[in-house]
């Protein structure tokens, strides 16, 4: 991880200090990508049986996950990580539920009320990892808040394991969120499965979760698609900026700054100071620890090109945050909350000492599933409106034509568009006669 001092460096180079690491998806991914969508939405289920025996190694007669499985899970895991796992669930709720949106209506003028309803998305696709480590927070990030907003049909993909059953953990997640339409469908293909549909997968309106580049690029080449899926969101690295001052406990920063690492070579963590101590105790506590995590390998690759840079002050620190927009920032600051009116670019942000950012990976209540690479500056978290459609409705009595179509008239006329016109003033004269 290397040191800086701000106060050193030109702006072009403080620029090219909060650049992500490279996000180039090589010509090879995409071009594969596209191949395996191809062939999913041309022989459906035959490929996905065979992309599921060359990369999973294992080619299921069926996908679908039936109830039997969905028993064997639950009673294969722990009472203490299925009580881990109905907690997390009731305080994600509490938390989503909270923040639903509201429908309302308001009458603009006499007689013409303007309404916003909200309906679920018919059909949602969810897609659970389960490479490397399988996610069952992940499940539950994503089949709340679909739940909450009511969405009739709600399809699960997750890849199955070498004995070709699925994760318990994602299982039992899954169930607790009131998801049975689990496949056993992993990689780009799940995502074509979803996007396009298959005898066994049904074709889904919008796509939600994460995945490694092979996921990520099928997203994006289905969103791009006519015919395909919307996504929510393009899932990059992620990430962690810390500002810490004097009074932060280094062994919590360096915990927090390799526990993001520890996701892949590619995220990036950032801290912050404007204490030279804290800097220098972090950077200890930084090879103490990392000598002792079992993805140490993963986590070392991430620190290079992370960065541990001088400033001048806290101010300074909430500057250069807001200007990189960080995935997750913690404030490790002795008074955080006085500091939280000055972010403006964050995907969520962790007051004090005692919030790691790992309670937001899995039980706080908030959602992990963030806008990264600097899309903070204009983008939110999932939630649950983000598996929800908002529809405005007019309702216009005759006072309501009487009272504002004369306005309407104007602005047509003004435009040149004389249908537009006729289509008011037709009925103004109607309602005069």
């Amino acid at each position: 991880m290397r040191r800086v001092d701000w106060r050193l460096l030109d702006t072009r180079t403080q620029a090219q200090l909060l650049r992500r690491p490279a996000q180039v998806t090589s010509s090879t991914t995409a071009s594969t990508v596209a191949s395996i969508i191809g062939e999913v939405r041309d022989s459906g289920d035959s490929a996905l049986r065979a992309f599921g025996e060359r990369f999973d190694g294992f080619a299921p007669v069926d996908f679908a996950v039936g109830s039997a499985e969905f028993a064997e899970a639950e009673a294969s895991l722990s009472v203490e990580l299925r009580a881990a796992i109905d907690e997390a669930a009731e305080r994600i709720a509490a938390f989503h539920r909270a923040g639903m949106t509201a429908p309302y209506s308001v009458d603009t003028a006499p007689g013409v009320r303007c309404e916003r309803v909200l309906r679920p998305i018919q059909r949602v696709g969810l897609y659970v990892p389960a490479g490397s480590a399988p996610l069952p927070s992940t499940a539950l990030m994503l089949g709340v808040p679909a739940r909450l907003a009511g969405c009739p049909d709600i399809v699960l993909c997750t890849p199955p394991r070498r004995d070709g059953t699925a994760d318990p953990a994602v299982l039992y997640a899954a169930k607790r969120c009131g998801i049975t339409r689990v496949f056993k469908i992993g990689g780009a293909q799940a995502i074509a499965a979803m996007a396009y549909g298959t005898a066994s997968v049904p074709r889904c309106d919008k796509l939600f979760g994460p995945g490694n580049a092979y996921v990520t690029e099928a997203k994006r080449q289905v969103a791009m698609d006519v015919d395909g899926a919307a996504i929510d969101m393009p899932a990059g690295p992620s990430e962690v900026l810390v500002i810490a001052d004097f009074g932060a406990n280094p062994a919590f920063v360096a915990a927090d700054l390799l526990s993001q690492a520890e996701h892949g070579p590619d995220s990036q963590v950032m801290l912050l100071s404007d204490d030279d101590r804290l800097l220098d105790a972090v950077s200890e506590q930084l090879a103490s620890q990392l000598g002792q995590l079992p993805r140490a390998d993963i986590a070392r690759r991430a620190l290079q090109s992370s960065s541990a840079i001088r400033v001048e002050s806290i101010e300074q620190a909430l500057a250069i945050s807001n200007r990189y927009a960080p995935e997750h920032l913690i404030l490790a600051l002795r008074d955080a909350r006085a500091a939280l009116p000055q972010v403006t670019a964050a995907g969520s942000v962790f007051l004090g000492d005692w919030a790691p950012e790992a309670l937001g990976d899995y039980c706080s209540g908030t959602n992990h599933v963030l806008p990264t690479s600097g899309a903070a500056r204009f983008a939110g978290g999932l939630n649950v409106a983000s598996f929800q459609v908002a529809i405005t409705v007019q309702e216009v009595q005759p006072r309501g034509i009487e009272a504002i179509g004369p306005c309407a008239v104007e602005l047509a006329r003004a435009e040149g568009l004389d249908a537009h016109l006729q289509a008011v003033a037709l009925r103004l004269q109607a309602v005069a006669s």
